[in-house]
């Protein structure tokens, strides 16, 4: 079908909408949310020790307007090499569940509201937008021209820390960057374990990755060493910003799931790789988060 007739599809059926969040699997947005709050809850506390509910409400409608936006991106340029993958074969575009344009509509409407909380934030979260924009749109055709695609999302993911902190400040942080420097490596990490399960698809319709280039037992290698260096970047963020004992406590959880995870993944047995993808990296997330909260108000933060 060429490309033209693939924009003029028919719309669905009602219920385009909810099709359209399950598209962009709308509660993966678990996975850096947190990261965002710990990063513009501290900056809080570094200024006025009180929380500013206006500015995490942006910082909220910011970050899922984008990740929005950049997973239905990912969705429309990777719709045909979808198609050819098995396990992705079932997805809604490929299906026609979602037609192209709504789906590009969804999607323009999601960077919209990007912008506009941007906006409202700072002038200088403004002008930085689309910075945070262009890797979003790199990554999913990072698979067609390099081996590590990864490493692309994992720079897209390590804006949302630093955003955050430039949402609160409207000033540069280098405390805000080792934060964002670890949520990258630790998202490129685990998508180098969810890569694995499309070693056979990749190779055979030439969608490159570092399990595809280097194989499944390459990628689980690369993916400790990814996790063990964002447990070193979320020690150091710890020290530079003289976190308390309950920030180290989070971290520890972290360091126990991390070695859970790679546990329960082998290069024989990928049969546990969703619970090691979806259910360990959302605990990861959200625990942390728990003890950073905690110890920021231990040490002052207030409603």
């Amino acid at each position: 079908m060429s490309a033209a007739a693939d924009f003029l599809r028919p719309e669905p059926a009602p219920g385009r909408i909810r099709a359209f969040l399950r598209l962009v699997m709308i509660e993966h947005s678990v996975f850096a949310l947190p990261f965002a709050y710990i990063a513009a809850l501290t900056a809080m506390r570094n200024q006025t020790s009180s929380v500013h509910w206006m500015q995490l409400l942006l910082v909220t409608i910011a970050m899922v307007g984008l990740r929005t936006f950049a997973m239905a991106a990912n969705r429309i340029i990777d719709r045909e090499i979808d198609a050819r993958n098995p396990r992705t074969a079932g997805r809604e575009l490929v299906t026609g569940t979602v037609s192209v344009r709504s789906a590009w509509t969804g999607a323009l409407l999601a960077l919209v509201v990007f912008l506009g909380a941007a906006a409202l934030l700072n002038p200088l979260c403004l002008a930085l937008a689309p910075v945070a924009v262009v890797p979003m749109v790199v990554y999913p055709y990072g698979k067609r021209f390099t081996d590590y695609p990864h490493a692309i999302l994992g720079l897209a993911q390590a804006m949302g820390p630093i955003g955050a902190w430039l949402a609160v400040t409207g000033t540069w942080s280098w405390d805000a960057v080792i934060l964002g420097l670890a949520v990258g490596v630790w998202i490129g990490g685990f998508d180098l374990i969810f890569a694995c399960q499309d070693v056979a698809a990749d190779r055979a319709h030439g969608v490159r990755s570092v399990p595809a280039r280097f194989g499944i037992t390459g990628a689980l290698y690369g993916a400790r060493a990814c996790h063990a260096v964002t447990a070193v970047l979320l020690a150091w963020y710890g020290v530079a910003t003289g976190a308390g004992a309950l920030w180290w406590v989070g971290l520890a959880v972290v360091a126990v799931a991390f070695v859970y995870e790679h546990s329960i993944v082998k290069p024989g047995d990928l049969s546990r790789l969703n619970r090691a993808f979806f259910t360990v990296n959302g605990v990861i997330g959200i625990s942390l988060f728990a003890f950073a909260l905690l110890d920021l108000l231990t040490r002052g933060l207030h409603g």
